[in-house]
């Protein structure tokens, strides 16, 4: 094919195009959408954990100035709940009880924040104001919130029908070799750890605007989510009963997601139930508390590891044994979160006896649902700890014993005992690379200089895998439009990732435009009838290998109505700055004179979906190296370098951006952010006074490569990226840490989030 190559095709290191009109304030978001006549609800949540509940009197609210509909749940009986996608294969082949969430409390709450009341008011203020009028008699109850004895006799139980706090089990691998295993084994390591509860926190809180058609009977919903697809889905086919076509889901601009904006949430359906009774739009805004109480919280295990070993190192058996938070329901994808985890857990070693017990667990306390990585960092962190304490108790270098249980590059494509079939890798080289990158020789010299300012340093590696852009394909259409440009329609949804950039460099590669001539589409049931949205870093692979196919079908489109109109052969016809000519002529014809040339929308359209059949792997090499004060406990990251494979990269640019944010998220989970609650199931880190995310002068500069070995699953080889420096940074930081202390106090333990007051006590004993 001839075409002139792109300014900006894949690889180039393309600036995002959609950021000016965010920089500039020219941005889309669900609350800078105003609808005529629309009305403002307010959620009433519970003050307590455990409670039961009747209302006294309704009327002093419903009376209140500017009042228009208060809802309870017998208001919305007629409804679906949340429902709960995900049941887990129990080992007997029952399936779990299922606790969906409620729209509305049906006199009895199961963690603060549970929705009792949904009022409608001219505006927001009325509306809160009428919930203080709202007289409800509170029978207060024991309230659990403490994962590890949630299943101890005794405990306050979250459901009593079930008669015990336990959600589910779930077991893979193989018990009787695994027990055989560390019966022979020449060394045991156990760990036991938490891995501590997190909140997102994007910058733009949920919020909706939900629109009903009285005479089309249809709903509208505009909201910030990962996907319209999957909300459209779940509010027809489970909450409202109806078919698909009476929803058009919209989503414009989102401040991020990070898998939280994935589900569907209570304040979504009880806006379209007050939009229809009351004929007029109506608009729900979290505000940052209520993000704190209400959106899905990630990871939260309580864990038990061990490793047998032979005298050489070798690893022969794994067993791990998790406690896993589910929160007061179960959250929409919540119990597939950790059981994914399990598939992952031998990490990138040769490890053949794996032994996964997994117990999800009801407390008091807010559900619990996927985060950045979803059950692929609490994977990587398990076995990249325990990994290191090996090392330390064998004493042998961590480098070492790494490399002796690494899957070799021979042994692909590789069945792991969770049943994840790895296709490429070379661990060694990345990890040979990123040691050699972070001066890890010159380290002890860098250990004895700190040494004379009175300060501790740790250096910590970690070396991940994961699953991501999973099996399936992500449909993608691209028009030439009558001006002349081209238009894209592809269901994944932008949370800032660079979407419209990283899509237009694939068009681009195979038709010669000017790059802002390319236009993105995402967000609109009403203009792309399917769409697999956001998550598990799945648009580019999937859906950048998609739209890669339809621009060549498009591209062969455009060259036969250019050789039409030219009386040319097509393969004659090259692509190039908005033109199709003859080659070595100067015979061309404009985009916009092609588009109409086209005697159908057919000829002028390209489609593609293309399907594939098994998830991609990432992998790469953190090293962290970290520097204590001793007399505050104040840690600070020092240098920290990457070493990724992500099988190609279409843009560096934007890589590097996803890899930034993954590193912070993931060394912010190790030492400052995490969500603590009181005994009475009172969350005591609901605003940012008490729950530190991290700020820009807490981290260093990033030394970040790649070493790219092609994906053989993926038609490109493109492996994802969006959830990878997450998933690598939370076990190096940490085993930073522990190195620093180890060697200062012989401390080989410390919780999540290493708080300075946490990092002193341990210096101090």
């Amino acid at each position: 094919m001839n075409i002139a190559t792109p300014k900006f095709g894949v690889g180039a290191s393309a600036l995002r195009k959609e950021d000016r009109k965010l920089v500039m304030g020219e941005g889309s978001f669900t609350d800078d959408i105003r609808a005529e006549g629309e009305l403002r609800g307010y959620v009433l949540r519970s003050a307590y954990a455990a409670a039961r509940f009747v209302f006294n009197d309704l009327d002093a609210a419903r009376g209140h100035e500017g009042v228009h509909l208060i809802l309870t749940a017998s208001d919305v009986a007629h409804l679906g709940p949340v429902t709960n996608l995900a049941t887990v294969k129990q080992p007997d082949g029952t399936p779990h009880a299922q606790k969906h969430i409620p729209l509305l409390c049906d006199g009895e709450v199961r963690h603060v924040g549970d929705a009792v009341a949904f009022i409608v008011a001219d505006t927001l203020a009325q509306a809160q104001e009428a919930s203080e009028l709202i007289d409800i008699d509170w029978s207060i109850e024991d309230a659990h919130t403490v994962l590890a004895t949630a299943l101890d006799e005794g405990s306050p139980l979250v459901w009593p029908d079930l008669e015990t706090n336990q959600a589910y089990l779930y077991r893979i691998g193989d018990i009787g070799k695994t027990d055989q295993a560390f019966a022979d084994a020449d060394h045991v390591t156990t760990i036991n750890f938490i891995n501590n509860r997190l909140v997102s926190n994007y910058m733009e809180t949920r919020a909706c605007l939900a629109e009903w058609d009285d005479k089309a009977k249809k709903f509208t919903l505009t909201l910030g989510s990962q996907g319209v697809h999957s909300i459209r889905r779940t509010l027809a086919n489970d909450v409202f009963k109806m078919n698909l076509e009476d929803f058009r889901v919209v989503t414009r601009d989102v401040g991020g997601g990070f898998g939280t904006k994935v589900f569907n949430y209570r304040e979504y359906p009880l806006s379209l139930e007050a939009a229809r009774q009351l004929g007029r739009p109506v608009k729900w805004v979290a505000d940052r508390t209520e993000h704190f109480l209400a959106d899905a919280h990630g990871r939260d295990h309580v864990v038990t590891a061990s490793l047998a070993m032979q005298k050489d190192g070798r690893i022969t058996g794994l067993k791990i044994d998790i406690l896993a938070n589910m929160g007061g329901y179960l959250s929409q994808f919540g119990p597939f979160v950790p059981t994914f985890g399990g598939t992952m857990a031998t990490g990138v070693y040769d490890i053949q006896n794996l032994d996964f017990k997994l117990r999800g667990v009801y407390t008091h306390t807010t559900p619990v649902d996927a985060y950045r990585g979803a059950g692929r960092p609490e994977a990587a962190f398990l076995i990249e700890r325990l990994i290191d304490a090996a090392a330390r108790e064998i004493e042998m270098p961590v480098a070492e014993l790494r490399r002796k249980n690494f899957i070799r590059p021979e042994q692909f494509p590789y069945l792991t005992p969770g049943g994840r079939n790895y296709d490429v890798g070379e661990f060694d080289g990345h990890m040979t690379r990123a040691l050699e990158k972070a001066d890890a020789d010159g380290f002890p010299e860098r250990a004895k200089e700190a040494e004379t300012r009175g300060k501790l340093r740790g250096l910590g590696t970690a070396v991940y895998i994961e699953a991501c852009a999973f099996a399936g394909s992500e449909p993608a259409k691209l028009t030439l439009d009558p001006d002349g440009g081209i238009t894209l329609y592809i269901g994944t949804q932008t949370n800032g990732q660079g979407h419209a950039t990283a899509y237009s460099q694939f068009v681009a590669d195979q038709i010669g435009i000017d790059f802002e001539k390319i236009t993105v589409r995402q967000g609109d049931t009403a203009e792309l009838a399917k769409g697999g949205g956001t998550g598990g870093s799945r648009s580019i692979p999937l859906g950048g290998v998609s739209v890669s196919a339809a621009s060549k079908v498009l591209a062969e489109k455009m060259k036969k109505l250019a050789a039409d109109e030219l009386e040319a052969s097509a393969a004659d016809i090259e692509l190039v700055d908005g033109s199709a000519r003859i080659v070595g002529t100067d015979r061309v014809i404009s985009y916009a004179d092609m588009a109409r040339a086209a005697k159908s929308d057919e000829d002028r359209t390209g489609l593609a979906d293309v399907v594939q059949n098994e998830a991609t792997y990432p992998n790469g090499t953190h090293v962290c190296e970290i520097e204590i004060d001793p007399d505050t406990g104040k840690v600070e990251i020092a240098r920290y370098t990457i070493v990724d494979d992500f099988g190609m990269t279409v843009n560096p640019v934007l890589l590097l951006g996803q890899i930034h944010g993954g590193v912070v998220q993931g060394v912010a989970q190790c030492l400052s952010e995490g969500v603590v609650y009181s005994d009475d199931g009172q969350l005591l880190t609901a605003s940012f006074m008490d729950y530190a995310v991290p700020r820009a002068e807490d981290m260093p500069f990033f030394d970040f490569e790649t070493r790219n070995v092609p994906s053989t699953t993926n038609a490109m080889g493109i492996k994802g990226a969006g959830e990878a420096g997450t998933i690598g940074a939370c076990p190096a930081a940490m085993n930073a840490l522990v190195d620093a202390l180890y060697r200062a106090r012989g401390v080989r333990e410390i919780e999540m989030p290493a708080t300075p007051q946490r990092v002193w006590e341990a210096l101090n004993g």
